[in-house]
């Protein structure tokens, strides 16, 4: 008689490959004028991700779905800077995001104590949160960032997962592979990412991997812990059509397909980022060669909104090719933030 005991059921693709619907696939379902059998499928296997922490379920949060098969999502940016440190103008784009129909919020602060403007925004909104704990990671800490270690990176991303943040978008593929790569062929514009050139400028200092990559599987468990959906940042992708495609850009693109599929067997939920500045003659190619790379629906593209004619056209020619991606709004004050979600908000709803 065995006495091997059944793993645990914590997240979404845990019970979505144990046969099971949970209520969150059911609101999704509804939500999308879908069969819950077609939701559990897909999030079973990589296809729709459903961003749910488990503490912020419990707070009564909206459960949304992104993948295949699924209208886009519009994600709002906010957050406190040290060029704005205003907690009362972010709360004014959180309720404009609320009443028009946003789907997700990015708490981007990286300034000072944050934590409580995130505990309060998990406690307030229904919507998706999702942060980039890189970010956060100095003010958390009271360090400079190279003094900052491996374990204080994962004690910033396991209190953002206590917190209730639904999705962390951390740049687990720029490796010294990558950088290597990177140093080799150069850039006419280098790299674009903030968490990622914050990353890569540790790892030139401190001379160590990237400890997002090397202690990948420990992240993983936190993830698995909360049921924190990965968003895999692009810290290589290109910020100028002359970078689009280049070297760095696609060393980067396949070690997150080595990470998007560790994910899945980790039993974490996934999204990747991407493409960066391309061509519209482009777009049609990456967007097969990226999906075949991490596999089924898990990419997420992110619309630059800055110009909303272009932004529109990207995003449609996006969906046309069968991304199913969700989008970014820039950070910005709540006037423009308002125009730019009753701009966007409608098409990309019922895109």
């Amino acid at each position: 008689m065995s006495t091997q005991t059944e793993p645990k059921l914590v997240t979404q693709i845990d019970f979505a490959r144990a046969g099971q619907i949970t209520p969150q696939m059911k609101e999704v379902a509804e939500r999308e004028h879908r069969d819950p059998e077609y939701i559990r499928e897909r999030v079973a296997d990589g296809r729709i991700a459903i961003p749910a922490n488990i503490v912020h379920i419990k707070k009564g949060m909206r459960a949304f779905g992104v993948g295949e098969g699924l209208s886009t999502k519009v994600n709002v940016n906010l957050g406190i800077s040290g060029d704005k440190a205003d907690a009362a103008e972010e709360w004014k784009k959180v309720k404009i995001a609320e009443d028009f129909g946003a789907d997700a919020i990015m708490d981007l602060s990286n300034s000072g104590k944050t934590r409580q403007f995130r505990q309060q925004l998990i406690d307030e909104t229904p919507l998706m949160v999702g942060t980039v704990p890189m970010y956060d990671a100095i003010g958390y800490m009271e360090k400079p960032l190279v003094k900052l270690t491996k374990d204080d990176l994962f004690e910033v991303v396991r209190a953002h997962a206590e917190d209730g943040v639904d999705f962390m978008t951390i740049h687990c593929g720029i490796n010294k592979s990558v950088t290597k790569t990177f140093k080799e062929t150069g850039r006419l514009m280098n790299i674009v990412s903030r968490g990622g050139s914050l990353l890569f400028g540790w790892m030139e200092v401190t001379g160590n991997e990237n400890p997002f990559y090397e202690f990948y599987d420990e992240l993983l468990e936190i993830c698995h812990e909360y049921d924190v959906t990965i968003s895999l940042g692009d810290s290589c992708r290109p910020g100028c059509l002359y970078d689009s495609n280049d070297a760095t850009e696609t060393a980067e693109m396949i070690e997150l397909g080595k990470l998007c599929k560790r994910a899945w067997a980790a039993g974490v939920q996934v999204m990747v980022e991407g493409p960066g500045h391309m061509a519209l003659d482009e777009i049609a190619a990456k967007l097969k060669e990226q999906k075949e790379q991490y596999g089924a629906e898990s990419y997420g593209v992110l619309s630059p909104q800055y110009y909303a004619v272009l932004g529109s056209l990207g995003r449609r020619f996006l969906n046309v090719h069968g991304s199913p991606n969700y989008l970014h709004s820039a950070i910005c004050n709540s006037q423009r933030m308002f125009s730019r979600l009753v701009t966007i908000g409608g098409p990309a709803h019922m895109a």
